[in-house]
């Protein structure tokens, strides 16, 4: 099993873990139980490898031909690992699976052109500590900054837009970045974009300094309860359509199945947490 670990620091992805179900939160951030990867993350993490070598090169060798020619070699470069080799039924699966790579690719290009920009950074990484002691981690996949200072935060999603009335939760993750960034550069980012590869549809959204601070309060709320939860190892589960998807069903006791002893010791109220080393999380996908 897996080293067990006390988070101490608050991500997109993780908190996202914890308001779909705080039981799920548990078993990645805590317990960090193995779960098996998906096309989908895979093919998320095998295009914005290719998108961020891309930026790596001059401006003037940001062409599609190069950026296709890359799949390969990054993708040979994740297998390497071994832990991609159940993934497929077949070559044929694996050569469909591909094919929508590259189409995904080639959506950008449709999209941007990547020859006319020159990021201030790609996979950046942005921490801060807020002022309640609150710590927060995240990777932006890109961060446009032009001559005049304007800041434009750019993240690529593999699949569709979502409908409008999920725009919110759509944008949490890059709200967030905004607030660290904000809070990091003492400059409220103009623009905020979501670039949906899946049908080369966009979401904008420009934040506002008094909507930060809010954002904020909300963040520093979150973490407070999951820091309850991780010090008492009280992680109820919260059943959803999303659960079709969750790797740990024979665990949750919504399915009929019991959850691991908590592997922390637990503290008592009132009592401070002990320290331990933070959670590393991953870029997002």
């Amino acid at each position: 099993m897996p080293h067990a670990t006390r988070p101490t620091q608050l991500s997109p992805s993780r908190a996202g873990d914890f308001k779909q179900c705080p039981l799920l939160y548990r078993f990645r951030a805590v317990d960090r139980l193995p779960e098996p990867p998906s096309k989908a993350q895979v093919q998320g993490t095998l295009v914005h490898s290719v998108l961020e070598r891309l930026y790596e090169l001059d401006a003037g060798r940001r062409t599609p031909r190069q950026a296709l020619a890359m799949i390969e070699p990054e993708w040979a470069k994740l297998q390497a690992s071994g832990e991609y080799a159940a993934l497929f039924d077949g070559l044929d699966d694996e050569s469909d699976w591909l094919r929508n790579v590259r189409r995904l690719v080639e959506t950008y290009f449709a999209m941007e052109d990547p020859q006319r920009l020159q990021p201030h950074r790609t996979e950046c990484l942005v921490t801060t500590t807020l002022d309640d002691g609150t710590s927060l981690k995240g990777f932006i996949d890109r961060a446009d900054v032009n001559p005049e200072g304007l800041v434009r935060l750019v993240d690529y999603k593999t699949g569709k837009r979502p409908p409008e009335r999920f725009a919110d939760k759509a944008l949490f993750q890059m709200k967030f970045y905004a607030l660290v960034w904000w809070r990091t550069r003492g400059t409220v980012p103009t623009l905020l974009r979501l670039m949906y590869l899946g049908d080369g549809q966009m979401l904008d959204y420009s934040p506002k300094e008094r909507e930060l601070e809010g954002f904020e309060k909300t963040l520093k709320a979150l973490w407070s309860v999951m820091r309850e939860a991780i010090a008492t190892g009280e992680f109820r589960p919260q059943k959803s359509k999303l659960c079709g998807w969750c790797a740990h069903q024979a665990l949750c006791p919504e399915f009929g199945g019991e959850p691991p002893a908590y592997p922390l010791p637990t503290v008592l109220p009132g009592l401070a947490m002990p320290v331990e080393a933070p959670l590393e999380d991953t870029p997002p996908t």
